[in-house]
């Protein structure tokens, strides 16, 4: 499976392309747009969440509910277009129209954002050419994308949920989880504002960001994604670039402003003794081989060991800020303020929105290239037959 995106921030829309997906997979613009509601969502959003209304249109290889095989093409439009039309237009320039006339050119770089390295690589003296798709309103269609992929996990028996785990500092109690399935997760955290399963922890992420806010600041934190039904064995320890863990550290990690990736205990092993660490073996006969704990998080030699997944992510304060940090015009060369786009106080929660959906595009990705997968029915029967398989080992 593979999908390219296409399109700009303030472009007319926002385009993909998906390619490997098994015909018969039942797919409908609504399982859609309610990931992408969620993605919009979350306490500290900015303006740009009320302009926006996303909704998915499926253009090409659905028909009827259904996939047909053939290439899948999704299309968001941009509301905010119309205002944008003279300014990202796609049609070359009257000749009698100076080039610096163009409104809303950008020659300051923003610390923290691609506008100085990207105008550099791609020789851009406008820096808006790199900024609207340097945007993380890229990961709209990602999102779309992966709401796809959750689809065809669900009808996988496989499923998957993300929570928000800390925010500026303020961590949730985590245990509160325990025991629970993703669906009793989910049940929880599209409840709470900050996407939290601590309540006493979100009431607190939520004074935080609006304290933040006030300052023109930003903070960020970290989000888990946890992806249960699995059976063991999906991904290889053959060769590095099949190692799931590796798969799902780069997609975790090609989220906009996303630093830092961990699996189960993660970086916590680094302060603890092997016994503490790895996860014994047991075997029944009604469940076949579990593991007393889950401590490497569902994933051993860059496989699946029948244990759910669980993976973290860190994402980094938004670097727009109310209160802009210095930097340098590339023209004039003199020292400014860096200019302030809409932008959030804090946008953790609607990352971790971002986050479930690419986890679960690489997670059906490594599914479909383990097993026959032209029609769905195959998959489902390779997938069942997998699990009695590996249980009976």
């Amino acid at each position: 499976m593979r999908y390219l995106t296409a399109g700009e921030s303030h472009g007319p829309q926002l385009t993909t392309i998906i390619e490997g997906l098994p015909s018969l997979l039942p797919i409908t613009a609504e399982q859609i747009n309610y990931d992408l509601k969620r993605r919009q969502g979350g306490h500290g959003r900015g303006r740009r969440m009320q302009i926006e209304k996303d909704l998915v249109e499926i253009v090409g290889g659905v028909r009827h509910g259904k996939t047909l095989g053939s290439p899948i093409s999704l299309i968001v439009k941009n509301d905010d277009w119309k205002h944008w039309t003279k300014i990202m237009g796609a049609d070359p320039l009257p000749e009698d129209i100076d080039p610096n006339d163009i409104k809303r050119q950008v020659s300051r770089p923003r610390p923290g954002h691609a506008d100085l390295v990207g105008g550099m690589k791609y020789g851009h003296r406008d820096l808006r050419n790199v900024l609207e798709r340097s945007s993380a309103r890229e990961t709209t269609v990602r999102v779309a994308v992966g709401s796809v992929a959750k689809a065809l996990l669900k009808e996988l028996g496989i499923s998957i949920v993300s929570h928000v785990t800390e925010i500026g500092g303020v961590k949730a109690d985590t245990t509160k989880a325990n025991g629970k399935t993703t669906e009793e997760i989910r049940a929880i955290v599209e409840e709470d504002p900050v996407y939290c399963v601590d309540p006493e922890a979100s009431a607190k992420m939520v004074e935080l960001i609006d304290e933040t806010k006030k300052e023109g600041n930003s903070i960020g934190g970290v989000v888990e994604v946890i992806v249960e039904g699995l059976p063991a064995g999906i991904g290889s320890y053959v060769h590095y670039d099949r190692k799931l863990d590796g798969k799902l550290a780069q997609a975790m990690l090609s989220i906009n402003a996303f630093k830092g990736v961990e699996f189960g205990l993660g970086f916590e092993m680094a302060r603890k003794k092997g016994s503490e660490v790895h996860d014994e073996i047991l075997w029944s006969e009604d469940e076949g081989y579990t593991r007393k704990t889950n401590r490497l998080g569902g994933l051993e030699g860059g496989m699946t060991t029948g244990m759910p997944i669980v993976v973290r992510g860190v994402m980094k304060p938004i670097p727009t800020l109310y209160k802009p940090l210095q930097s340098v015009d590339i023209e004039t060369k003199e020292e400014f303020k860096a200019s302030v786009e809409r932008s959030d106080a804090c946008a953790v929660p609607a990352a971790s929105i971002v986050a479930e959906n690419v986890i679960a595009w690489e997670v059906a990705k490594a599914v479909v290239e383990q097993f026959h997968s032209d029609q769905l029915p195959q998959l489902k029967a390779q997938i069942d037959e997998m699990r009695k398989y590996t249980k009976e080992f």
